[in-house]
């Protein structure tokens, strides 16, 4: 499959505050002051005050950051955080992603879809707008089965590891069977000899037919 562009974009809002603290001397100034003869050693500095911006995420945006940030890694993803308060206020207005947005973090896809605000981040939320390669192989098998007793059918299909799903049809075919397999060689012939040696060993499975996918991705979160 071609190459599709896979950064994230990772808007937040920090809080600003005003600290005053201790700063101590440059070690140059200290060595100019102290090293010169007939110059006496300088006065230990009194404490100042000085007026320093620091910036602070709220516990409920870190908490989002972290978990983008977990999630992208797992799904193949590269992210790009942005504190809107570092900016500069013509960027943030000029910035096309952010027009409307009224709560923070901001997460933007690469195909330009957008969750706004702490609530929106779940794992689904997140998976969704990030779809990733299938670790293994899913295949799908249509079955026809003679009447009889679909309990017991669904019993059976359900005993078996490489049966995800079950779906119950109406129509030309009774049940789809979703099946995972680990991904290896001969893919595809592993596949048909389980649907061949195990499903339709079923006495009242009457017939199959079965798709195995060249590739596959998904939007549901990783197992």
């Amino acid at each position: 499959m071609p190459d599709e562009p896979r950064e994230l974009t990772l808007y937040v809002q920090s809080k600003r505050a005003v600290t005053t603290f201790y700063r101590a001397p440059s070690p140059a100034s200290a060595a100019v002051s102290g090293g010169l003869p007939g110059v006496a050693p300088a006065a230990p500095p009194e404490p100042s005050t000085v007026g320093e911006p620091v910036f602070f995420l709220s516990d409920e945006q870190a908490r989002c950051v972290a978990m983008v940030e977990d999630i992208a890694k797992r799904r193949g993803y590269t992210l790009r955080v942005v504190d809107v308060e570092k900016s500069g206020r013509l960027e943030r207005i000029i910035t096309e992603h952010l027009r409307g947005v009224t709560t923070f973090p901001v997460l933007i896809s690469p195909l330009g879809q957008r969750l706004e605000g702490t609530a929106q981040f779940t794992e689904e939320e997140l998976a969704a707008i990030m779809p990733a390669d299938l670790k293994s192989v899913r295949a799908f098998s249509y079955l026809k089965v003679r009447g009889g007793d679909l309990d017991r059918i669904r019993r059976l299909l359900e005993t078996l590891p490489e049966v995800k799903e079950l779906h119950f049809l109406t129509g030309d075919w009774d049940i789809l069977v979703v099946l995972d397999f680990e991904t290896g060689t001969s893919i595809k012939r592993r596949v048909l000899d389980f649907v061949t040696d195990r499903i339709r060993g079923i006495p009242e499975i009457l017939d199959t037919s079965t798709v195995v996918p060249e590739y596959s991705l998904t939007k549901f979160p990783l197992t």
